[in-house]
């Protein structure tokens, strides 16, 4: 495990604006309660509290991956219209200490959907 700090800066702060997800015009997502994760020179993420993830639309994926400064990651697809886009969000079930803020929250990759702050 490592922490966060000036060699590499992670940061977490709310979302003041509403974040929508959708996968070819199927919102599966929409909150106000996004956390926004800035680690160091990677774009910054938006993190979306599962229960304003339309859930019944993602099933579980055997993928896994490990981060030093946030821990295990798991995946889940997304089945809307018919198609299947697979290990598009990441969550950390149970991250490190420094990153329990982001603990029930899924990230979406911008390749495999649209992510986009609305009025």
């Amino acid at each position: 495990m490592k922490l966060p700090g000036p060699d590499h800066p992670i940061t977490i702060t709310a979302n003041p604006k509403r974040v929508r997800v959708t996968a070819d015009g199927v919102v599966i997502a929409e909150t106000t309660h996004a956390l926004t994760l800035k680690e160091a020179s990677y774009p910054a993420v938006q993190y979306i509290p599962r229960q304003d993830a339309n859930m019944a639309l993602l099933a579980r994926t055997e993928r896994t991956t490990h981060c030093p400064y946030k821990g295990d990651a798991n995946y889940f697809s997304i089945k809307a219209n018919g198609k299947t886009l697979d290990n598009a969000i990441w969550t950390y079930e149970t991250p490190f200490p420094a990153m329990t803020e982001i603990t029930g929250h899924l990230a979406f990759y911008p390749d495999k959907v649209k992510i986009e702050e609305v009025a």
